[in-house]
This record gives C-alpha cells, structure tokens and sequence, in this order.
C-alpha cells in the first residue's frame, strides 16, 4: 500500500505532466508555457531526479503530437540544464532565488535554442553576424518565455507555499 506522501508525490507529478503537455498542445503565445516552471518545481519539491525526469518526459511526449525537429538536443538539454537549477533552489527556495533561477532559465533556454536554430537550419550565415540575427529574430519569442516563465513559475510556487503553509489556529473567546 502506497503512503500518503508517496500518494500526494504521485498527484503532482502526473498533474505536472498533464498541466506540461496540454500547456504545450493548446494554442498559447510563443514559447509560453510552464516547462521551466515545472522544472525549477520538481527539482525543487520532488526528489532530484524529477528536475531532469519531468521536464523530459513533458517535452518528449509534447513532441510526439508537435514533431520532431533537428533543434531537440538543444531544447531537451536547455530543459534539463534548467532542471538543474532548481537543484540550487532546492536548500532554500525563497521568492528572489525562484525569480533568479526563472530568469536564468529563460535565458539559457533562448541562447541555448536559438543558437541551435543558427547551427541546424538554413536560415542564417554561419557568421558572427548570423548568430546575431538569429538571436536578434528571437527576441519576441524569448519575451514571451521570460513573462510565462515567471508567471508560471509564480503560480507554482505560490500554489505550494499556500497549500503548504501552517494555517493559524483560531483564538476561541
């Protein structure tokens, strides 16, 4: 028989999973969705291996129904690099490092990606200035990322800090 706490981890990470994948098949803004958030959340509150694991298996099953591109080593190892970084948060994870640790992913995740997208497409000259504009085009994209990330990552850890929080006890006259 499975424990309570073992029951509770089992809810949330299948509710991450769904809450991932159906985040990244509805129609939503440009590279707005909660993959980083879930990240930096299971590294965070769930045993370790779920900082890699869960963002992974988010972006893997997403990508069956989206299709495969030749961008997935750099998109699934920004994801998991992101993962990572919770493993930072995970000693004390108050609001400032949360933000830090989401803007930091956002951003790892736009240079990593768009500098694959200027090594693996045609798009772009394989120069500096290439680059450049590859990431220059990029901008609205990443825009998009920094704001979903963070209010994701809001409503994932404000989430679990009320769920988790001590409620007061009433004072009885």
């Amino acid at each position: 028989m499975e424990s309570p706490a073992a029951r509770t981890r089992s809810v949330l990470i299948y509710g991450l999973l769904a809450l991932g994948i159906i985040a990244r098949l509805v129609p939503h803004a440009w590279n707005a969705t909660p993959l980083t958030a879930i990240a930096l959340f299971g590294g965070t509150y769930l045993p370790k291996r779920w900082a890699i694991l869960l963002p992974l298996a988010v972006i893997a099953c997403s990508d069956i129904a989206l299709g495969w591109h030749a961008t997935i080593p750099f998109t699934w190892g920004a994801t998991a690099a992101t993962g990572l970084l919770a493993w930072w948060l995970r000693p004390h994870p108050s609001a400032g490092r949360v933000a830090a640790a989401s803007l930091a992913g956002s951003g790892f995740f736009f240079l990593v990606t768009n500098f694959g997208v200027w090594l693996t497409q045609d798009l772009y000259p394989r120069t500096a200035a290439g680059l450049w504009a590859c990431y220059a085009a990029g901008v609205p994209f990443f825009r998009n990322g920094l704001w979903g990330d963070l209010a994701y990552t809001a409503v994932l850890f404000g989430l679990y800090t009320l769920a988790t929080a001590r409620r007061p006890i009433p004072v009885t006259r």
